[in-house]
């Protein structure tokens, strides 16, 4: 009986131990923001932060599940299944631009914002919200309100939030693209500074 017992906590203190040897996951659900669009996949933002979470004490894994063109609908379609296979600790929502490009209602974007948090929560994972602002050509009225979808839902769900992850980058030429959307190579390493401001504390 007693040696039954030793091997039975050899056991569990063996799966213990590689429990936390093995890299927990970040899953990162976005768009072509996300997906290093145009720029190589190395010098993206995801790629970036990863490297930095592979080094940790308790390493974390990115696992990048962004798609370009992704919107808001799509993304909350594709999560169950991207959540029971990669059974991720954080979850990184940046969605909402392609949403707003098409001028989508923005209590449809709550909605899906709100499933896709609530998923994620009730699977056990942490949650990292992305905020994104649009082009001033847009107007006052719908930016305005697309930041308050952002700050709503973090606020209803008490996640985090970066209000604007393309801060410091969206505004300077030399970090943009030529279609004024999408950051360089050179600006990916601001963003992921922005990101890693909000996602370091979640990783502990």
């Amino acid at each position: 009986m007693r040696r039954c017992l030793v091997l039975l906590l050899l056991f569990v203190g063996c799966a213990i131990a590689q429990a936390a040897e093995m890299p927990r996951k970040v899953l990162v659900l976005g768009d072509s923001l996300s997906a290093a669009h145009n720029i190589p996949v190395e010098a993206g933002w995801v790629r970036l932060l990863d490297a930095r979470t592979s080094k940790m004490a308790t390493p974390w894994t990115m696992v990048n599940a962004s798609i370009s063109g992704e919107t808001s609908l799509s993304g909350r379609n594709r999560l169950p299944a991207l959540l029971e296979k990669q059974k991720p600790g954080v979850v990184v929502i940046e969605l909402g631009a392609n949403d707003g490009l098409q001028g989508l209602p923005l209590p449809k974007l709550a909605e899906n914002l709100d499933t896709m948090i609530g998923a994620a929560t009730a699977a056990g994972a942490k949650v990292l919200l992305l905020g994104i602002e649009l082009p001033v050509n847009y107007g006052p009225q719908y930016r305005d309100g697309l930041r308050k979808v952002y700050a709503d839902a973090a606020a209803k769900h008490r996640v985090a939030l970066v209000p604007f992850f393309l801060d410091g980058v969206a505004l300077d030429p030399a970090l943009m693209q030529d279609d004024g959307l999408h950051p360089k190579a050179a600006g990916e390493p601001r963003v992921a500074e922005n990101v890693w401001k909000a996602l370091s504390p979640m990783l502990h």
